[in-house]
């Protein structure tokens, strides 16, 4: 069984809560994926399409900006990725931080938190961010509790 880390994208604070608990069931290392400029109430609210999160879900050739911390993406064998759900995909911070780190060879598994919808297109909107990587779509993992957590670390 190889080294896995549990790289994370909360907005809210509701992905994190999720990822706290599968790095746990893991025995995995945790990662936060922080953006340069925090994201405010007004930025994530989806129905202003002014508001940041719904520009930067519009034009999918946005990168928001990442604390420049290393994630040592070399030391670990599988990194499941979690992050929550934006207008049916992967908020774009996640390609920043796929594209930051060389992912050659490495498994990837998604988890994500969502209001409703499941990974629409995610897998197909992330893999040319990480093009040598190996990307398994996981499972939306929403109000999980221990058990459920439990049960997709063991199908990993």
């Amino acid at each position: 069984m190889g080294k896995k880390l549990v790289a994370y994208f909360s907005a809210s604070g509701t992905t994190k809560k999720t990822a706290e608990m599968v790095a746990e069931a893991a025995g995995a290392d945790l990662y936060e994926i922080t953006p340069k400029a925090a994201y405010t109430k007004a930025d994530l609210n989806w129905m202003d399409k002014k508001s940041r999160s719904s520009v930067e879900m519009n034009d999918k050739k946005i990168r928001p900006e990442i604390e420049d911390k290393d994630a040592k993406i070399e030391d670990y064998d599988e990194i499941i990725l979690g992050f929550p759900i934006w207008w049916y995909v992967a908020p774009t911070i996640i390609n920043t931080f796929l594209e930051k780190f060389d992912f050659s060879g490495k498994k990837i598994v998604l988890f994500a938190t969502s209001g409703g919808s499941g990974f629409g297109k995610t897998v197909k909107e992330l893999q040319p961010s990480a093009p040598d990587a190996e990307f398994v779509e996981g499972k939306v993992l929403n109000n999980a509790g221990k058990q459920e957590i439990e049960k997709f670390v063991e199908s990993l």
